[in-house]
Order: structure tokens, then C-alpha cells, then sequence
């Protein structure tokens, strides 16, 4: 025989006692992650290829891409274990179907419509992951439109990063490791995505202990040992094909005349670090400030939230059930931290389901004494509706409206940007000049030195791949590029001065020789996004 708790006493309980068991079986929760969903790609879809600029790493991650889909190995040039290859095996699978039917549009700006899948994937799977940890459809809601609407999810999630595949496959071993029917091979998945996600991105390795401790927590106790063993064994042993091939290609140790992944390992170790984020004058200090420029919120009450959930774990239901997603915030907030670290821009995007869970969790939790007060009144009918749910519906939309009204408008401004402004115009017209046959009558005998950014455009204009079209750095670090050129910076017809190019040159000698050496025949935008067009003055035949 079941006790009944009297109204009086009953406990208050912020979380959904009754959670779906899948998202397909229950209509309201179908019909709002769909409204929040057709939210975000709309505010995502809209002028992508316009802004945020192109940038480098975008064109390396797709033309590695296309070299994976045309059939030149991992990369278009010499791969050599910087990162794990199978962020860009994916991105070769989800852009291969548009490359076969308009080879032409394999570029950065018109691919980054294919991240608009992966964001609508990682967003259902937040929602879903809310809802199976027990948040209510409003909170869970809340978490994806923070997670999809955030300015800094509009910027970054748009661009061709592996963080953003990596969060889809960490979202989905997070998903697997709350499953409420507890399967054994759902664990096993878990341990099967996690690695995904860690091979998609390294970084994500830090994020392993949050995702153990939520399968920790939705284990069932007989079976717990079972499920976890699984679920590493998964994990390492998918983890350890990525050695094992660097191994069976004879590139695993260093050695001469070929790369290795302990050379990899040992460059990303190495790298000059961003200084400490607090440090107004470092380079991280930098990125923090990019990121507040674009959104305050979610960064800063989002890290707040986790925190404060991981202090009341022991007595709020709202920060046990999240103590995973918000382990997993601390954690990577703990990296930024590191004084020695290298930062980059991107490295928020990990960062931000993680605080739109905390951030919707710690809203919850709030409205909890709300609920608390509310639940021991009499259940009075006035206009057809009962007072207390007046009461608490009325109280819900005061406190909705006063924090829209503190972060609406910071929002808009920062989105409004995203959506109007044209940063790539400069790109695309540097491209058609030198698609122009009337600037460049024989691509196919000319050499550019570019940034990535534009290395397709090239590529589709007629320019060898690698010899022809020059990834700049390749120019000057690549061995068999430099090959090549054996008269150096006079093997080169053009340089496309990009900010990137720029930027960098100094440090690289023959580009830096190559810029000396020429004289601007096309300019295109103004100030410091400008692209340069620029004729090696001393080229001589070939």
C-alpha cells in the first residue's frame, strides 16, 4: 500500500517527476523542440556565408575535405597528425553530396550551410538530454534556445570548426549515458560517442570525467560495474585506432624524412601559450573579451550556474540531476584558466551546452520556493483557472520578462550584425578577379601563394592543387612544397594578402619575400579585412 504525503508537506520538487522516454513519444515536447529548432536555423541560416569573416582554419578543415572525397589522401598537403583526421571524415561525408552535384561550390562560404545540420542535431540533443536529466519542457527549451540563439552561437556555430562536430558526438554519449531504460549497450554507445568526440577534437578529452559521472549516477547499482567497464573499454579502445594507424604507417615515432603523431603531440604541447585570461594584456584576456563583446550571459551566468549547481549538489535535486553537464563547464573553464595554455577562439563552442544546461537548470532551481509557497494553497477556481497556478504562471512571465528585458537587447544588437552585415564580399571578389582569364589568362601555368580561406575558389578556377594554388604556409614549411620552388619566392606569379598572409608573414621567409617583392594590382574592402592582389614583380619564365 503506497503512503499519500498530505499537500501540506510535500516536498517541492522542481524537477519533472515524469520525463518522456523518448522525444517521439510525447507531442507537446515534439511540437516545442520543433518551434525552438526552426528558431535557430533561421536565425543560424540567415546571410552565413556573409559573416562572421572567412577564416584559415575553416579553409583547411574543408579543403581537407575535399582531398579526403577526391581521393588524395587526408589532406591536400602532407598530413602530419596535427589533429585527429576524423573531424574532417565527417565533414567529407555530411559536404559530399553537394561537391557531387555542384563541384563548384565546394568553398567555405557556400558549406557552411552544411554546419546548419550538425547545429539542428546538437541542438535536439541538448533538448533531449535536458528533458532525460529531468529539467521540465520550458527549462529544457530554455537550454536550446540559449545554446542555439546565444550571438556567440550565431557566430561560431556557423563556422566550419571539428569543435562543433565534436559537441554533436559529446552531446549524444551525454544522451546515452542518462538513458532512463539504462541498456547496457546504451552505455556502450556512450563510450563509442565519447571517443567520436575526442578524435573529432582532442580537446574534448577533459570532458570524460562529467560524462562518467552522469553515466555514474543513471547506471543501475547491479549492473553499474558492468556499464562503466563497457563503457571505457569502448571509449579506449576506439581511441587507440588513431595510434594503432599512425603505427601500421610507420609514423607513429619520430623519425627522418617522415612526420609522426609524437611530433604532432609534442608541437601542440609546445605552442606559445595566450597568458593567463585574467591578464588584460595577454592574448586570452583577448579572446575572453571577443567572446563578452558577442554575449555576457551565457558565459558569465552560465559558469555562475554551474558552479552554484556543483555547491548544492548535496541538497538540490536540480544539482545532482546536473552535476554531469555542469562538471563538464567547471572543467573546461578550469583550461581556460591555465596561465601556460594556448587559447583560441573557438574553444567556447565546447563550453556552451554545458552553460545553457547550467544556466536552464539554475533558472529552475530559482523558481523552486516559488513553487514551494504556492503548493500548499487551496485549489480555488477563479475564471476558470486555479489560483495557484495563476499565481505561479503570473509570477514565471514577471521574471521571464525582466531577464529578456536585461538580455534581449544586447542580444539583438550583436545578432543584428550576424545577420546584415557582408564581411566575405572582399573574398568573393578576389576570387572572381583571379577567375577572370582576362587578369589570369593560364591558371593552370600560374602560381598563387593564399590562405585557405580561398584555396577552393582557386582550386575550382583551374590552379594546381598544391603547386599551383600555394597554401602559404606550405611555402616555407613544407618540405616537398618547397621542392617546388626552387628559386624561391621568384618561382611565385601572385600573393593573395589576406589578413591572415599578413599577419603572418614575418615569420615565414619566403612569403615574406614574395610580399617585399611585388606591387598591389587589385585591392578589394578597406582597412584591415582588405584583400591584396599582388604581382611578383620578378618572376621571371619558367
Amino acid at each position: 500500500m503506497t503512503a499519500t504525503i498530505p499537500a501540506a508537506v510535500e516536498a517541492p520538487v522542481v524537477l519533472d517527476p515524469t520525463p518522456p522516454t523518448r522525444l517521439r513519444a510525447s507531442r507537446p515536447d515534439l511540437l516545442l523542440c520543433g518551434a525552438v529548432l526552426a528558431a535557430i536555423l533561421l536565425v543560424q541560416g540567415w546571410n552565413t556565408t556573409g559573416f562572421p569573416a572567412l577564416s584559415d582554419d575553416e579553409g583547411t578543415y574543408l579543403a581537407q575535405a575535399w582531398a579526403v572525397q577526391e581521393g588524395k589522401g587526408l589532406a591536400h598537403y602532407t598530413y602530419w597528425y596535427d589533429h585527429p583526421p576524423l573531424g574532417w571524415l565527417q565533414l567529407a561525408l555530411v559536404t559530399w553530396l553537394p561537391a557531387a552535384l555542384f563541384p563548384d561550390v565546394m568553398s567555405v562560404a557556400p558549406m557552411r550551410v552544411a554546419m546548419l545540420l550538425v547545429t539542428a542535431v546538437s541542438a535536439v540533443l541538448l533538448y533531449v538530454l535536458a528533458r532525460r536529466l529531468g529539467l521540465r519542457r520550458w527549462a529544457a527549451a530554455l537550454a536550446m534556445a540559449l545554446f542555439g540563439l546565444s550571438p556567440l552561437s550565431v557566430v561560431l556555430q556557423r563556422e566550419i570548426f571539428l569543435d562543433n562536430i565534436a559537441v554533436l558526438w559529446i552531446l549524444l554519449a551525454f544522451c546515452l549515458a542518462a538513458s532512463p531504460r539504462r541498456h547496457l549497450w546504451h552505455h556502450f554507445g556512450a563510450g563509442l560517442a565519447a571517443a567520436v568526440a575526442v578524435l573529432s577534437k582532442e580537446t574534448m578529452l577533459v570532458v570524460l570525467p562529467a560524462l562518467l559521472l552522469t553515466m555514474w549516477r543513471h547506471t543501475h547499482r547491479d549492473t553499474r560495474k558492468f556499464a562503466v567497464t563497457g563503457a571505457i573499454t569502448a571509449c579506449v579502445l576506439t581511441g587507440l585506432a588513431y595510434p594503432l594507424f599512425a603505427l601500421l604507417n610507420h609514423e607513429l615515432f619520430p623519425g627522418d624524412g617522415h612526420v609522426s603523431l609524437i611530433d604532432g603531440i609534442k608541437y601542440q604541447m609546445s605552442r606559445a601559450g595566450s597568458g593567463f585570461i585574467l591578464d588584460d594584456r595577454s592574448g586570452a584576456h583577448a579572446v575572453l573579451r571577443s567572446w563578452l563583446y558577442y554575449d555576457r550571459v551565457l558565459p558569465i551566468a552560465g559558469l555562475a550556474s554551474a558552479v552554484l549547481l556543483l555547491a548544492a549538489a548535496r541538497w538540490s535535486p536540480t544539482g545532482r540531476a546536473l552535476a554531469g553537464p555542469a562538471t563538464a563547464a567547471t572543467i573546461l573553464a578550469l583550461v581556460a584558466l591555465r596561465p601556460s595554455g594556448y587559447l583560441p577562439a573557438m574553444y567556447v563552442i565546447q563550453m556552451l551546452p554545458f552553460l545553457a544546461l547550467a544556466l536552464a537548470g539554475a533558472v529552475s532551481a530559482a523558481l523552486e520556493p516559488l513553487r514551494a509557497q504556492i503548493q500548499p494553497l487551496r485549489r480555488l477556481r477563479s475564471g476558470g483557472l486555479r489560483r495557484p497556478a495563476l499565481l505561479r504562471r503570473t509570477a514565471t512571465l514577471a521574471i521571464a520578462a525582466t531577464a529578456a528585458a536585461l538580455t534581449l537587447p544586447h542580444w539583438y544588437d550583436a545578432t543584428r550584425t550576424a545577420l546584415t552585415t557582408d564581411t566575405n564580399a572582399p573574398y568573393r571578389a578576389a576570387a572572381h578577379w583571379l577567375r577572370d582569364k582576362a587578369n589570369v589568362p593560364d591558371p593552370s601555368s600560374t602560381r598563387v601563394l593564399a590562405d585557405d580561406a580561398i584555396w577552393l575558389d582557386l582550386v575550382h578556377a583551374g590552379y594546381r592543387p598544391g603547386t599551383g594554388a600555394v597554401w602559404f604556409y606550405k611555402a616555407d614549411l613544407d618540405p616537398a612544397i618547397g621542392k617546388t620552388l626552387p628559386r624561391g619566392w621568384r618561382d611565385v606569379d601572385y600573393v593573395v594578402a589576406s589578413p591572415t598572409v599578413r599577419r603572418d608573414a614575418p615569420t615565414l621567409p619566403l612569403v615574406k619575400a614574395a610580399l617585399t617583392n611585388s606591387e598591389t594590382v587589385a585591392s578589394f574592402g578597406e582597412g584591415d579585412g582588405r584583400i591584396e592582389i599582388r604581382r611578383v614583380k620578378r618572376a621571371e619564365a619558367r
